[in-house]
């Protein structure tokens, strides 16, 4: 059985492995489209918006709708896609615990 102090070393490694961690999704991305890349957004591993870009064909002043769902759409998936890239770098680094 470990004692307190080798647990609470173990700990602290954990903590700065994570705080690592965090930095580095800082600086990782993903990528996604909607509209068949008509509006591309940009996300960071800490569900940042770092760039959107909207195709001038879709804009259209009558169908705004249409823009703000496309946009709506990329930005949803974005964040999904940085999520599951977070958990996974996070799951390297716990082990799955």
């Amino acid at each position: 059985m470990q004692n307190i102090g080798d647990i609470m070393k173990q700990a602290k490694r954990l903590q700065e492995k994570m705080a690592g961690l965090q930095k580095e999704l800082q600086s990782k991305t993903v990528e996604t489209t909607s509209g068949g890349g008509m509006v591309s957004v940009v996300v960071n591993g800490k569900f940042e918006i770092q760039s959107l870009k909207i195709d001038r064909e879709v804009v259209n002043p009558d169908d705004l709708d249409m823009l703000q769902d496309l946009v709506l759409a990329a930005v949803n998936e974005g964040i999904r896609k940085a999520q599951e890239m977070a958990s996974a770098e996070m799951a390297k680094l716990t082990g799955g615990i």
